[in-house]
């Protein structure tokens, strides 16, 4: 291939004419488009489209070739939503949808698999994998085992219709939903993983109250279940099947070499373990790169390397550098191939520019923008984040991306933005929240602090009752350092934050009450006590413990609810009715401790909302919520 021919042609996109600053719901949107795949062929095309109004996602299908669209499922975002979606064969599409259930005081989730035919004038859909009467129902009925290659009408998936967290394997018939049970649970295998020719391989076992942890796996042609990787999962590294080469006797995996996460692989017959891939900075611990067409491994997704991607196919990496030189400035990834991988969809984005999909064709030398995600963003109002590193108290070099506001020349009122999880990490590229208030006129800074995920064994281990303590100082050491370094003015930064991020947002208002000029805390956890005691629920409190404490007045120290009297800045709390990741009660509690103080305090909860803010009302709702917040309190 010696160069790809671009044409300056939109088949979903537009651009409009901008201002300085962009109305919220240019930022607030949900991304018009997103999650495009190819079916087998390449001539048709699966996405979701979001609507503004009325508010509705639809996943759609679009003939390329005929031009036929049709609108598959519709949702509102409110009582079921879309999880994800695969072609299983060029007529019908396998979708998950997921809803929220409760029983008694608990709130969970559960999901449901839908099999949708689109040769027709209009798709029909029909639920599978559905329990008989005399079976238990599982909680979550979309586990794919395999998309069987070899058999476009059946899939096999994993269900506990026996006994609760307890998986068989069943071949399911996406038309007739007859099933058959090809692997009978066993052994405290929560989760199982089939070869490249579709044969159920591998079990991962655990055992919830103790940790115990490991794999069962088949060898050869030997139906006996044999044991490997095995270890304590709430005392040691964990070690991860990742999946098979094309030799079902090949196994990938990854495994702490020293302190960072490197890939290996496994000869199952020979028992000789070879390593792949290391990063001596960062952990690899990317999920494996498959070639549809010669269904084998051919590279590792690694956030560190040039283009995300570590490929070990020459053919593969040539390609990838001929995109990047069409599409120069811009990451460009590849998403999605047809069979024979001579039709491909990419996504490209940079720090200031959101994302675009392309359809490229192989054999035409052709590439084409077909969808965008928010139409009203232009990279002429954005600016670049820029990787910068800073010194915490006890000498450890951190991390982060700062982005300046346009035209920002000397200090600048100033957000401190830290992520959630806190098993999450920062990287470059486009991001709404950064943006929107980088186009307000604020500096954004969102560091990597200890608990971040990617930088080894003992970084990421200091999450493990941590919170509140080094995490938060690295916080602390931030917000110091960006005043030092006269990016930010010292009585104009506000610490915004979601999940985690809320959380230390809220910790921080105690922890240091004079740092900040304000917080917000969007679905932020504040009281750890409670936290631990309600996963008592779950099968696995053991592990909540084990990240966060049990010792109930440690938690309570660690807790920003039980400290309301400390607060002496303006707080704004945003929380979803019905987030079943973080009640909406951990909100409540801190901001009815505040008002009983009669502090300066906000309250937003969404109605229906979850912790991602997938309903649009909700978005819209949060972001001028922070706007009006934060120009208030940040002048």
């Amino acid at each position: 291939m010696n160069g790809i021919r671009l044409f300056v042609f939109l088949c979903f996109c537009s651009l409009n004419s901008f201002a300085k600053e962009l109305a919220i719901e240019s930022f607030s949107q949900l991304p018009s488009h997103a999650r495009p795949s190819l079916s087998p062929s390449g001539n048709k095309i699966a996405f979701i489209k979001n609507h503004l109004s009325p508010e509705l996602t639809l996943l759609t299908s679009f003939d390329l070739v005929t031009g036929k669209q049709l609108h598959l499922v519709k949702s509102d975002n409110e009582k079921i939503k879309i999880k994800w979606f695969r072609w299983a064969n060029e007529k019908t599409i396998i979708v998950s949808v997921r809803y929220t259930s409760t029983q008694g005081r608990t709130d969970y989730t559960e999901t449901r698999l839908l099999a949708v035919d689109i040769d027709g004038d209009s798709s029909v859909q029909r639920q599978i994998a559905k329990p008989k009467r005399s079976q238990r129902s599982s909680q979550f009925q979309d586990t794919v085992v395999s998309f069987l290659p070899d058999d476009p009408e059946h899939i096999l998936v994993a269900l506990d219709l026996d006994k609760a967290n307890l998986p068989s394997v069943y071949k399911v018939n996406i038309y007739s939903d007859k099933k058959s049970r090809v692997v009978r649970g066993r052994s405290m295998i929560r989760s199982w993983m089939a070869d490249r020719q579709g044969k159920v391989r591998l079990g991962k076992r655990l055992d919830y109250a103790h940790g115990a942890a490991g794999i069962k796996v088949q060898i050869g042609d030997d139906d006996t279940w044999h044991d490997m990787f095995e270890y304590n999962a709430l005392e040691e590294p964990a070690i991860t099947p990742l999946g098979f080469a094309k030799d079902p006797n090949i196994l990938y995996y990854n495994q702490y070499k020293g302190d960072k996460k490197a890939l290996y692989k496994i000869n199952l017959v020979t028992k000789e373990s070879t390593l792949v891939f290391e990063d001596e900075d960062y952990d690899v611990d990317g999920s494996l790169i498959y070639s549809r067409k010669s269904n084998d491994v051919i590279g590792v997704y690694h956030s560190n390397s040039a283009d995300g991607r570590v490929y070990w196919d020459e053919s593969r990496k040539k390609f990838q550098q001929s995109l990047n030189k069409a599409l120069p400035d811009k990451d460009v990834y590849l998403v999605d191939f047809n069979q024979d991988e001579s039709i491909y969809l990419l996504y490209t984005e940079n720090d200031y520019t959101p994302g675009v999909y392309y359809f490229g064709n192989r054999n035409k030398n052709s590439l084409v923008p077909v969808l965008d995600q928010y139409p009203e963003l232009v990279p002429e109002v954005l600016t670049e984040h820029k990787f910068i590193t800073y010194t915490a108290r006890d000498g450890t070099e951190l991390e982060g991306y700062l982005t300046l506001p346009l035209g920002a020349d000397g200090p600048v009122p100033t957000i401190l933005h830290p992520h959630g999880g806190p098993g999450a990490r920062e990287y470059d590229g486009f991001d709404y929240w950064t943006s929107f208030f980088a186009n307000r006129g604020y500096a954004v800074f969102r560091p990597n602090f200890r608990g971040s995920t990617g930088y080894g064994y003992e970084f990421t281990q200091s999450q493990m009752q941590g919170w509140g303590l080094t995490m938060q100082d690295d916080l602390t050491d931030a917000a110091n350092w960006l005043v030092e370094q006269n990016i930010a003015v010292k009585d104009k930064m506000c610490i915004v934050g979601a999940s985690y991020g809320g959380y230390a947002a809220a910790m921080a208002a105690v922890k240091t009450p004079d740092l900040f000029k304000c917080a917000v805390s969007f679905a932020g956890v504040t009281d750890l006590k409670e936290l631990v005691s309600t996963s008592r629920r779950y099968l696995n409190s053991n592990f909540a413990k084990k990240q966060l404490g049990s010792d109930s007045e440690d938690l309570k120290a660690r807790s920003p609810a039980y400290h309301a009297n400390k607060v002496k800045i303006p707080m704004l709390f945003i929380h979803g009715e019905d987030d079943v990741v973080v009640a909406v009660e951990q909100s409540k509690t801190m901001v009815n401790a505040l008002q009983s103080l009669d502090k300066e305090v906000e309250f937003i909860e969404l109605e229906n909302g979850d912790h991602y803010l997938s309903i649009q009302r909700n978005r819209h709702t949060t972001f001028k919520a922070m706007d009006a917040f934060l120009k208030k309190h940040l002048n």
